[in-house]
């Protein structure tokens, strides 16, 4: 049931000019029916929230084509081209965190057990994608972003630091991977940390941790982490002040740049 009652069935497809394979998405909704997601699960970090699941599947369409750039990234654009309607095939209830935040806290029925190495390798460099993505739009927004109608909200390096810090302390944890607090803000610790939470991956989905996940699970904690990566690139290129590319970026020690990200996380 979507926010006025009515069901969206599994199975029902957006309207889209494009005849090609269905997107295989997922509608999660919050217990108290507060907020609901729409998801994609062939493309990690296509996902958007809503108050509710209609809303959330209209979103996600519309997101479309700020998707394509990562399927660009990814070496995958023919195939993100070709790719068809969005339809459901599940319709699950999410956690508290889906109601508070209007985003996907839960694996979806698919994201259950090891993945095949080919599904698992192009999860992993859609995750790579998302991260250049992100790193490229660091580079050349402005330093300050534009404030909510409170004058609220982060600056650019605070959304930096926050995307960069949650990935490397808290969700990189889920395959055993552990780093000092702050290590991965750097352009080394940043460098250091995405190959080795890409090898904990790799080592996760081979049995080689011990400690297994809870509540999530690998697929989950990929598409996750690139949510999170993209939603807070969009954030800073939609609050973008500058008018033109190439706004300079201080490294610690005063080195301005308007190179990549990669050279310039604080």
């Amino acid at each position: 049931m979507d926010g006025a009652g009515r069901r969206i069935d599994r199975g029902t497809s957006t309207p889209c000019q494009n005849e090609g394979m269905p997107i295989r998405t997922v509608i999660e909704r919050g217990p108290k029916g507060k907020r609901s997601v729409a998801l994609t699960i062939d493309w990690p970090g296509w996902s958007r929230g809503a108050k509710t699941a209609e809303s959330a599947l209209a979103t996600l369409e519309s997101y479309r084509e700020r998707f394509r750039p990562i399927a660009g990234l990814a070496g995958m654009a023919r195939e993100f081209a070709a790719a068809g309607p969005l339809e459901i095939v599940e319709d699950k209830v999410g956690t508290g965190s889906t109601d508070f935040w209007g985003i996907s806290f839960s694996p979806s029925a698919t994201e259950h057990g090891p993945m095949g190495e080919a599904e698992l390798e192009r999860a992993i460099t859609i995750l790579q994608a998302c991260w250049a993505f992100f790193d490229g739009i660091a580079a050349r927004v402005s330093p300050e972003m534009r404030k909510g109608p409170r004058g609220g909200g982060r600056d650019r390096d605070q959304i930096i630091r926050h995307t960069i810090r949650t990935e490397s302390e808290e969700f990189a944890k889920q395959v055993g991977l552990r780093i000092p607090e702050r290590a991965a803000l750097s352009r080394d610790g940043l460098h250091q940390h995405r190959e080795a939470y890409v090898a904990a991956m790799r080592a996760y989905n081979a049995g080689e941790v011990t400690r297994r996940m809870r509540s999530w699970t690998l697929p989950f904690l990929i598409r996750h982490s690139a949510f999170h990566t993209l939603d807070h690139a969009w954030e800073m290129e939609d609050k973008d002040l500058s008018t033109e590319d190439g706004a300079l970026v201080k490294f610690p020690g005063g080195v301005e740049t308007g190179s990549s990200h990669e050279d310039r996380v604080e």
